[in-house]
C-alpha cells in the first residue's frame, strides 16, 4: 500500500509537469495509453491471454464516468496547489457512503453518518467558502464526487469479472475515449514532456496494480491510513519543486477529512468481520 501510494503521488507530480504545456485532456490520454502499454506484460504474464467479458456496456459506462473524474482531478492538479487538489480529492469515500446508500440500498448507522459529516466539515475547512474561496476548487469535489460513482461500479463489475479483467477493459476502453478530447485541443509534447507523459502512464498502472494486491493482503482499515502518506509526499515534492508552501487550513481540513476516513474504513471492516463469523454460524443451524 505505501508503494501504491507512493507511486501515486509521483504521479501527480509528473502530471503537474506535463500539464505546465500541454492540455488537460491529452494528459489523461497519455496517461491512458502508456498505462495500458504498461499494463499487458503483467496481463500476458499469466499465460491465460487477454481476460473476456460479456459486461461491456457496463464498462462504457464505468470509462465514461471514470475520464471525467479523471480529467476534473488532472485538471485540479495542474492548475491548483497540490495539497489542496490532493486533499479535496479525499473527500471520495465520504461521497462514496452516500452512494451506497442511494445506489445499493446499503444501511449505514448513525457513527457513520456523523464521519461523513465531520468530513465534509473538513472539505469546507479546505475551501473556506466566504473567505479565500474559488469555483476552481470545486473542480477536485466535483472529480471526487464521480471517482465515488466509480468505487460503486467497481464494486459490481468485481462480483461479475476477476480484478485483471476489470482494470484490463478500463484502460482498453479509456484509451479511444480519452483521445476524442484530446485531439480538440492536441499540442506535440516536446522529448522533455514525452519523458513526463509516459511517466505519468507507468505510475498510474504500477499504482493500481500495487493497490489491487494490498487489499488482498490486508484489511481495508489497516490499509487506509497508508493511503494518506500521498499527501506528505505530494506538499514536500510541491515545496521543492514548485515553491509551495501548505496553507493552514488546508492542512486543519485534511486532517478532518482524514479522520473521517479512517473511521468509516474502520467501520466497514468491523462489520465486514462480523458479517464473516454471522455466515458460519447461521450455516450451521439445523434445518437450513
Amino acid at each position: 500500500m505505501l508503494g501504491s501510494t507512493s507511486a501515486f503521488a509521483l504521479m501527480a507530480i509528473t502530471i503537474r509537469f506535463a500539464s505546465a504545456t500541454i492540455p488537460t485532456t491529452e494528459v489523461a490520454f497519455f496517461r491512458n495509453f502508456f498505462g495500458l502499454l504498461a499494463l499487458l506484460p503483467i496481463i500476458l504474464h499469466s499465460g491465460r491471454g487477454l481476460p473476456r467479458t460479456r459486461n461491456l456496456g457496463r464498462y462504457a459506462v464505468r470509462t465514461v464516468v471514470g475520464l471525467g473524474s479523471m480529467l476534473c482531478a488532472f485538471w485540479a492538479i495542474g492548475h491548483l496547489p497540490l495539497s489542496q487538489a490532493i486533499s479535496l480529492s479525499y473527500a471520495t469515500p465520504l461521497f462514496a457512503t452516500i452512494a451506497a446508500v442511494l445506489w445499493l440500498g446499503e444501511i449505514v448507522r448513525a457513527r457513520r453518518w456523523a464521519a461523513v459529516s465531520a468530513g465534509f466539515i473538513g472539505v469546507l475547512v479546505i475551501l473556506r467558502p466566504g473567505v479565500s474561496f474559488s469555483t476552481a476548487m470545486l473542480v477536485p469535489v466535483l472529480g471526487a464526487l464521480l471517482a465515488a460513482l466509480v468505487a460503486i461500479q467497481m464494486k459490481q463489475l468485481s462480483k461479475l469479472d476477476p480484478p485483471d479483467t476489470v482494470v484490463f477493459y478500463t484502460y482498453l476502453l479509456w484509451v479511444p475515449l480519452s483521445l476524442v478530447p484530446a485531439l480538440f485541443q492536441w499540442t506535440w509534447p516536446s522529448p522533455t514532456v514525452w519523458l513526463w507523459l509516459i511517466a505519468t502512464g507507468v505510475l498510474g498502472t504500477l499504482g493500481q496494480w500495487l493497490w489491487t494486491r494490498a487489499l488482498r493482503l490486508g484489511e481495508v482499515s489497516a490499509l487506509q491510513p497508508i493511503s494518506f502518506v500521498q499527501l506528505p509526499i505530494v506538499v514536500v515534492f510541491g515545496w521543492w519543486l514548485f515553491g509551495e508552501v501548505i496553507d493552514l487550513w488546508t492542512l486543519i481540513g485534511a486532517a478532518i477529512v482524514f479522520g473521517a476516513n479512517g473511521y468509516i474504513a474502520h467501520r466497514e471492516a468491523v462489520l465486514s468481520r462480523r458479517a464473516a463469523t454471522q455466515r458460519p454460524a447461521q450455516a450451521a443451524k439445523p434445518g437450513e
